[in-house]
């Protein structure tokens, strides 16, 4: 140990200790050993290469040039070559800025104001709709037309829906203002959901809106999934079997329309419905629809207890709410 502490002298501890391959911790476990003695190894020497503080007080001088001070290091790099000087590379001029806190990204970022994340709650038919459009194929290429569907989020019941060869905020008027008469909505009872297309925002429906005593909400921009229902109906139309590649003519697109809307509405057994289709729960025949169900169940049961191991079997249950976007519990809203 003693030729170690001589060498810790000069290179330190953790060198020596290295140097002579002895365990650090046998060496601090020893007693008597005077650490006053230790003296720190020399600082690193700077690389021959690098720049003395002179001329990295000459490159910052030359980069703070009033006449570079909308130019890139590589713009002032290009231009004392010009003028026949050079200091350094680009990159030890990025250097020299870092260092002393110049650099940061010059451009203007884009950001997205954070929006109010919408929050409805329906609990029974016609208390919340959710309308969107959608393009089916035309004929030829680049040609197309317009699917307008209202759709009821708690029962899925398409209460209301047009198929038009062009986007307007007038049909979408039309559409809204007859399905409201159809579904007999008095003022204060609905919420209508979309997302931030041009029709769905446009002034028209919202005058009607605000006439009919609807209140209007829009999804928020940049965010995709805050019109879940409408973006779920379309692509059960659209999977549909059947569901052509192209419509000859705005014709063939109703004519399909009406048939698949029969379907859905009165047919598909919706999994979000308890399997019930939406005709069903949008007039409130739910709870006979389950209650016939049960006695299918419990005539089965009794015939065959053997075939359910844990428990009578049970139907699924209807919806009782339905939320677009529902809040998180907190340990705040949650004692309430």
């Amino acid at each position: 140990m003693a030729g170690l502490e001589e060498l810790i002298t000069v290179v330190g501890v953790k060198q020596a200790c290295v140097a002579l391959n002895v365990p650090r911790a046998s060496f601090y476990r020893r007693k008597g050993f005077d650490f006053s003695s230790v003296v720190a190894p020399s600082a690193k020497q700077a690389p021959a290469r690098s720049l003395v503080p002179e001329e990295r007080a000459a490159v910052l001088a030359c980069l703070h040039e009033e006449r570079f001070q909308d130019s890139s290091p590589a713009a002032v790099y290009a231009t004392m070559l010009d003028e026949g000087q050079y200091h350094c590379s680009i990159r030890t001029m990025y250097r020299i800025l870092e260092h002393e806190g110049e650099t940061r990204e010059r451009r203007d970022q884009v950001t997205h104001p954070v929006y109010r994340k919408p929050e409805l709650l329906a609990t029974g038919p016609n208390r919340l709709w959710s309308w969107d459009i959608t393009k089916l194929l035309g004929p030829a290429k680049w040609t197309y037309f317009y699917l307008y569907v209202i759709l009821d989020v708690f029962s899925r019941y398409v209460v209301g829906w047009m198929v038009a060869d062009g986007e307007s905020a007038v049909l979408a008027t039309r559409l809204i203002g007859d399905t409201c008469a159809k579904q007999e909505i008095q003022p204060g009872q609905l919420t209508i959901h979309a997302d931030n297309g041009s029709s769905m925002k446009s002034k028209p429906p919202a005058f009607l809106m605000a006439d009919l005593g609807v209140t209007k909400t829009h999804s928020r921009p940049h965010v995709s999934d805050d019109n879940p229902y409408s973006e779920s109906h379309f692509k059960t139309l659209k999977y549909r079997p059947g569901f052509p590649e192209r419509f000859g003519s705005i014709q063939d697109a109703r004519a399909f329309c009406q048939d698949f809307f029969g379907w859905y509405n009165e047919d598909h057994r919706h999994s979000g419905l308890g399997l019930l289709a939406p005709a069903v729960v949008h007039y409130g025949l739910a709870t006979a629809a389950i209650a016939q169900r049960c006695q299918v169940l419990d005539a089965a049961y009794l015939a065959h207890p053997e075939r359910f191991v844990r428990k009578p079997p049970q139907p699924p249950p209807a919806p009782t709410e339905v939320w677009i976007n529902k809040p998180k519990l907190t340990p705040e809203n949650n004692t309430q």
